[in-house]
């Protein structure tokens, strides 16, 4: 992808044209997403790296997406300090634009230093947001100060990539769940025809066997029915 050669309504046409080409050619996440951090370095002047932070069962931060290993070492920074610009950004902030962490002040102080010491200068983080909820940040990067314009044509373009990243993460979240719920399904279908055929009963007195023994070991009605396939008999009641 090519930078787009003004800062109006076409020029950001063009680079969200050409970005959904690019994804339209991903068939995987991790493919998606490396795209899109490629993309946002190949399309954003001031970027010369670039990262997506997910936030995992709202706890577990880790960088899914990097367009080398020096976006690992400064988020790995940031997570090992427990402060930066990509963690106010996805916990508090939508856009988290940082001029110069050479002199960020009291702002991040354990990880400010380490950031330039890795040659980090300026940064800039996007809050991304699925159905309402935080689960991460899109961050830029560049060993120069003052490589984003704030508020400017920089932020748009960065927001646009952030949207896009939200917008995979979502649609891989439900692919995940129906992917979960038909397994769920399989392993319960098994573990009643196993019941059916020990105890010489019908499918309905086969799972009404299977949710009294869940309700007695109170347990779910999946982990019942996946030792009931693993082991070949019934949980303790």
């Amino acid at each position: 992808m090519t930078s787009p050669s003004g800062q109006g309504s076409e020029a950001l046409a063009e680079v969200l044209a050409t970005l959904a080409r690019d994804l339209q050619a991903e068939s995987t996440l991790p493919g998606t997403l490396q795209t899109i951090v490629d993309d946002a370095v190949a399309t954003i002047p001031g970027a010369a790296h670039a990262g997506l932070t997910i936030v995992l069962r709202r706890r577990d931060v880790q960088t899914k997406a990097a367009t080398d290993e020096l976006v690992e070492a400064v988020d790995r920074a940031q997570y090992e300090t427990g402060e930066g610009p990509c963690l106010d950004a996805v916990w508090d902030h939508d856009v988290v634009n940082v001029p110069d962490l050479a002199q960020a002040g009291d702002r991040w102080p354990a990880f400010a230093p380490r950031a330039v010491e890795l040659g980090i200068r300026s940064m800039v983080a996007f809050q991304l947001f699925v159905e309402g909820g935080q689960l991460g940040a899109l961050n830029l990067y560049s060993a120069e100060p003052d490589a984003f314009t704030a508020g400017g044509h920089d932020e748009q373009l960065g927001r646009l990539f952030a949207t896009h990243a939200a917008i995979a993460l979502a649609a891989a979240q439900q692919v995940d769940q129906l992917e979960s719920a038909v397994r769920s399904r399989d392993v319960i279908g098994m573990a009643k025809g196993m019941v059916m055929q020990w105890a010489r009963v019908d499918e309905g007195a086969a799972f009404r066997l299977l949710v009294k023994t869940s309700q007695n070991t109170n347990r779910k009605l999946h982990d019942v029915a996946s030792e009931l396939v693993r082991t070949g008999a019934m949980p303790k009641r």
